[in-house]
């Protein structure tokens, strides 16, 4: 590497180092101040709150803002050197536009190498600390607002609540059908149903079960309280939205692979959860390109304007990758599309971008 390239890499990382512990501390400050009260009235130990959560609040963080952050140290330092005339000097010295940008990339794989490391196994790790310190001592109850939830359970049996309580880990208007050959073989219907933690069973009140015997005849039997261990537990019917991060590559895929096995369409935003994980770390490359672009031409306003154009820029790419998100969710479009669109439509930006630039 020349001089050259050791001065914009040190300056890239340097800058950006010192602006992820800057959004860091700022979100810290925001942090404390809204659930300070809840870890005092729930007697959190301080040690596991800078180790266990704020540790991993703060690798989430970084790691989620890591290509805005890119793209407004790129837009920073890089402006400083066009307003003082040195990347004009640097093109005039014979140095082409395209051999400056090398140090650029060079410091982003650093980065894109880090960030998907950090998200496919540190972080999995760290959130899994982090939410259950949250779970014990800051959001002690979660709410299911999914309403007709339907599971199979295993093959050929198939499970429905109208509504789940997760608070009280109940469900309502609970219905068992079990199927064989096509046809309907057993089928319970109860009032509610609610999961004994400790017993890891599922006390069923109010039921009445309908089935055909051997010679086809139909029975039917009543029973006030019935104690079953049946195939399924509370989570199988709702989690905390968080819970997805805590899981690694292969525990996201087997995740997936549950999901389909018991229809419950949830896998879509395991499949959304997974592929946003690289196409972040990618997206490094994309805000980098788009930031060089930019902030390599010298014009009034200087700095000012560049760090403008770098906020507005990263609130729409927020926004498109948060609408491509909610369409995956809920407009049908696959999940690895919602994921890497807003990538790609930048990279045409940062491509167009290029070609204006400075040369």
């Amino acid at each position: 590497m020349r001089i050259l390239d050791r001065y914009i890499i040190r300056n890239f990382l340097g800058t950006f180092f010192l602006m992820v512990a800057l959004f860091c501390v700022v979100a810290v400050v925001f942090d404390v101040a809204e659930n300070l009260e809840r870890l005092i009235e729930n007697g959190a130990p301080w040690k596991a709150v800078l180790g266990s959560y704020y540790v991993s609040f703060c690798l989430a963080l970084g790691n989620m803002l890591s290509a805005f952050i890119v793209f407004l140290t790129i837009l920073l330092f890089t402006s400083r050197l066009a307003q003082r005339s040195e990347i004009i000097a640097v093109l005039a010295g014979g140095i082409s536009f395209q051999r400056l940008m090398r140090p650029y990339f060079m410091a982003s794989t650093i980065l894109v190498a880090g960030s998907l490391l950090l998200a496919h196994v540190v972080l999995p790790v760290s959130n899994e600390r982090k939410l259950d310190f949250e779970v014990e001592f800051i959001h002690k109850e979660f709410h299911i607002a999914e309403q007709h939830l339907y599971r199979e359970i295993q093959p050929g049996t198939v499970v429905y609540f109208r509504s789940v309580n997760a608070g009280r880990q109940v469900g309502y208007r609970f219905v068992l059908e079990q199927w064989q050959d096509g046809r309907l073989a057993e089928k319970w219907t109860a009032s509610k149903a609610k999961w004994l933690e400790e017993q890891q069973t599922w006390r069923v009140s109010n039921l009445r079960r309908r089935w055909w015997d051997e010679q086809g005849a139909e029975r039917f039997e009543k029973v006030a309280v019935l104690d079953t261990a049946l195939t399924m537990r509370m989570a199988d019917f709702g989690q905390r939205s968080q819970a997805m991060s805590t899981l690694g590559w292969t525990g996201l895929q087997q995740a997936i692979a549950r999901e389909k096995a018991k229809g419950s369409g949830g896998e879509r935003l395991l499949q959304l959860e997974s592929h946003t994980r690289t196409s972040n770390a990618f997206a490094i490359y994309v805000m980098a390109l788009i930031g060089v672009s930019v902030a390599s031409r010298r014009q009034r306003g200087g700095t000012g304007i560049h760090l403008l154009i770098g906020v507005v820029v990263g609130f729409i790419y927020v926004f498109s990758a948060k609408l491509m998100s909610v369409s995956a969710t809920h407009a049908g479009i696959p999940p690895g599309v919602a994921a890497w669109t807003p990538n790609v439509l930048f990279g045409l930006l940062g491509l167009f971008l290029y070609r204006r630039a400075p040369k």
